[in-house]
């Protein structure tokens, strides 16, 4: 169940960046070099846990 959600979740990141101008949030590390990209998404890795924590939440209350 966690894996499927994980992969929805992220392809629903992957459609939203896809459609708008979403990038990355304020916080996250984006180094750029000449031959090389390094992105933490700290902000963001931060806030989807939050996402997941209420829906898992909510799913285990409701099929108790």
């Amino acid at each position: 169940m966690v894996g499927v959600m994980t992969i929805i979740m992220g392809l629903m990141m992957l459609l939203i960046s896809r459609m708008s101008n979403f990038k990355w949030l304020p916080g996250d590390i984006v180094i750029r070099r000449k031959d090389f990209v390094f992105i933490f998404p700290i902000t963001t890795m931060i806030i989807l846990s939050v996402i997941f924590t209420v829906v898992l939440n909510l799913i285990s209350r409701f099929f108790k």
